[in-house]
């Protein structure tokens, strides 16, 4: 059976699997739906359109589904979707979605959260990511599976963060990052590739050094933009590595590369 602490205001019309853990304090609202083997920490605010799947931990004091900070917001019924098996700790706050994009703030399976993260309106989480602690993300920005962003790292709305890239702490991000890219700094630069995070995540010898040559073209050929894009989208023919990087090059966002 579902264990709710006697002090949790829990709406009769949130729906959670038997096993979800509340604990003393928090407050879950009436359109929330919870997975099996959820736990919620004290003191905890669930509301919203938000539908959280299976073997979460989310900790005390987190906010979720709450209004997206944007002034164009007049009361839609936007959502905040979570995946299974992610870690929320604590302090942290992830707004719904606006009408204005998707509609929706998604946060994938397998991420690892830190305290104090703010994710904003209609940002696409994928999988298995980090976010360090104070990390923020402005509203409609999609993160990579596997990236991981330093401590106290803030990225511009409407830019995205390639699968596999890595920044360095109190970064702040103004532009796309390219997949496999290591950005430190401020003002940020690229800092070579995540040789590391791609050996432990099965990535070959000879592919990786094929991601190093990449970004060789990308970063110090000074080949035109358009010209390394060119070279990349021809290696990957024979790479199947490179077609994330060749994929995520071809669909810049306005915000433009970070270079």
């Amino acid at each position: 059976m579902s264990r709710v602490h006697p002090t949790a205001i829990l709406h009769p019309g949130a729906r959670l699997a038997d096993d979800v853990q509340i604990g003393a304090y928090a407050t879950i609202g009436e359109h929330v739906e919870i997975g099996a083997g959820t736990t919620v920490g004290p003191h905890a605010v669930i509301t919203g359109h938000t539908r959280i799947g299976c073997h979460n931990r989310i900790f005390q004091f987190v906010s979720l589904g709450e209004e997206p900070q944007d002034k164009k917001y007049s009361g839609e019924p936007t959502r905040l979707e979570i995946g299974d098996h992610n870690t929320i700790r604590e302090f942290c706050t992830f707004n719904t979605g606006t009408a204005q994009d998707k509609g929706v703030t998604r946060l994938g399976s397998h991420n690892w959260i830190m305290a104090y993260v703010h994710i904003a309106h209609d940002c696409q989480v994928g999988d298995h990511t980090i976010f360090a602690n104070n990390a923020g993300i402005a509203g409609h920005v999609s993160v990579g599976d596997h990236a991981i962003l330093g401590a106290f790292t803030v990225v511009h709305q409407f830019c995205r963060i390639g699968a596999h890239s890595i920044t360095g702490i109190l970064s702040p991000i103004r532009q796309d990052i390219p997949p496999f890219v290591t950005i430190a700094g401020a003002p940020p630069a690229p800092h070579g590739i995540n040789s590391e995070g791609l050996k432990r995540r099965g990535y070959s010898s000879e592919a990786i050094e094929a991601i190093k040559r990449a970004y060789k073209t990308l970063y110090r050929s000074k080949l035109p933009f358009a010209e390394a894009q060119k070279s990349i989208r021809e290696a990957a023919e024979t790479v199947p590595e490179l077609r994330l990087l060749a994929d995520f090059l071809a669909d810049a966002s306005d915000r433009g590369i970070l270079r």
